[in-house]
């Protein structure tokens, strides 16, 4: 189990903030059919028609049918350019060549599926670096359902989402740290995951929770500002006002108890501060 670091605030990770690339965090399931509102902010966001986009899915378990679907969808949408590098392995993922397309790209797509396969096949490896090159240097990175969750510096792997929260309930391991001081937890309210997300948080009350729902997205911009867009919310679990917890004392597998947590849950239209930890309409109200 990874520990849930504390990092050195909240936001972006990145060079000057002029220069960082920006995040559109995908809770699984969207809309691929219809107005398709998320993908289409996605190609939007990395340059529209003169978009060129690469599709990683590691991830998937089908990864031809997962990179021939979204490189559909892609080119619908009016994107310039779209491939799909294949980096099934660490071997290939070492490849000079590979590496070298994806960091000339201005939007990266991580499609679904295991995120521990994406991070132990892309971990270390010479298109892993160039993914960070290309966010550094304002490459749009966006992901959905898995490849939500790799964006954080610890991801959540495995949990019981159905059960009480309790000590020892969860599986974290460490994730790509493009986004720092926060936990992602997707397909949210339809899997029942606030519970494991709690447990998540009483770990490390510095760090915030965000509970994604399906057809759902949080873009990150300008360091620390979210807005979340699509159909659905987003939940945000806020345990820095934690009054009492027994987490460090409990027995594994007993039940958890956390007082005096903050919960925000934001529709589209609301955004969220993550440095000053606040919710905001997009109007202007604050």
């Amino acid at each position: 189990m990874a520990a849930i670091g504390a990092g050195k605030g909240i936001g972006l990770r990145g060079t000057e903030e002029e220069e960082r690339g920006r995040l559109l965090i995908i809770g699984g399931n969207e809309d691929k059919t219809g107005e398709r509102q998320i993908l289409r902010r996605f190609v939007e966001m990395a340059g529209g028609r003169k978009a060129n986009l690469a599709v990683i899915t590691t991830a998937a378990e089908a990864p031809q049918r997962a990179g021939e679907e979204y490189s559909a969808i892609f080119r619908e949408l009016g994107a310039a350019d779209v491939f799909v590098p294949p980096v099934s392995t660490r071997e290939a993922a070492n490849s000079a060549a590979h590496a070298a397309d994806i960091e000339a790209a201005t939007g990266i797509f991580f499609t679904g599926g295991d995120q521990l396969r994406l991070t132990s096949i892309l971990g270390g490896t010479m298109a892993g670096a160039a993914i960070k090159r290309a966010f550094a240097g304002g490459a749009v990175i966006a992901g959905t359902s898995a490849g939500a969750s790799v964006m954080s510096e610890t991801m959540i792997v495995g949990g019981e989402a159905a059960e009480s929260p309790k000590k020892s309930g969860l599986s974290l391991a460490h994730g790509m740290g493009l986004i720092a001081g926060v936990i992602i937890d997707q397909h949210f309210a339809q899997r029942g995951r606030l519970n494991r997300l709690l447990e998540a948080v009483a770990q490390n009350p510095n760090v915030l929770g965000l509970g994604i729902d399906e057809d759902t997205a949080l873009a990150v911009s300008k360091g620390v500002r979210c807005t979340v867009i699509g159909s659905r919310t987003v939940t945000v679990v806020d345990g820095r006002m934690i009054r009492f917890s027994n987490i460090s004392e409990s027995e594994p597998r007993e039940p958890l108890a956390i007082t005096n947590v903050i919960l925000h849950i934001l529709p589209p239209g609301f955004g969220f501060d993550l440095s000053r930890r606040i919710p905001y309409q997009e109007d202007g109200f604050k």
